[in-house]
């Protein structure tokens, strides 16, 4: 993977109102389908009360997550057997979430590409063990980029331990 060039240095305060934001936009915008452009997508997380160097951070991701294209993975990992974990994944993903990452996959929630995207995203937050509720969140922001049709219950299931625990 090219983490290095999807990469961007947060700080934890900065990564947990990343989170922040992300489940704003996600609250605010699945029913029309996508967020805004970054200029007024910036505007309306100012008025939402974020700070512009937190705005700037989860624009930056979400740009990366914009530009991520399944065509660029090899087709070859859909037929591959299991996926072992890089260092670095291993280091910023925590256990749990990695085995609810191949859960997903085993039971075809998501796709390989799918996996290998949400691994990019995950990575690219700097964020050592990255938890369970964290994954599930990029997860879904990542599926819903990818503009499919989301399963409500598919949903329900990666929203659920964000709405039940704060993200502080």
């Amino acid at each position: 993977m090219r983490y290095p060039a999807a990469c961007i240095n947060v700080s934890t305060k900065t990564t947990l109102i990343m989170f922040e934001i992300l489940m704003y936009l996600f609250e605010s915008y699945f029913d029309a389908g996508s967020y805004p452009e970054p200029d007024k997508l910036s505007r309306k997380l100012s008025a939402a009360g974020f700070e512009g160097e937190e705005i700037d951070e989860a624009l930056t991701w979400l740009s990366a997550l914009k530009q991520q294209n399944p065509d660029n993975y090899p087709a070859s990992l859909e037929h591959a057997g299991m996926r072992h974990f890089a260092e670095l994944e291993l280091q910023r993903i925590g256990f749990e979430a990695r085995q609810f990452l191949l859960f997903a996959e085993q039971q075809h929630m998501i796709s390989a590409v799918e996996r290998e995207m949400i691994l990019d995203r995950a990575v690219a937050l700097h964020q050592e063990n990255l938890g369970l509720d964290k994954l599930k969140l990029i997860m879904l922001m990542v599926l819903w980029n990818r503009h499919q049709n989301l399963d409500p219950l598919l949903i329900e299931e990666l929203l659920t331990p964000l709405n039940s625990a704060q993200l502080h």
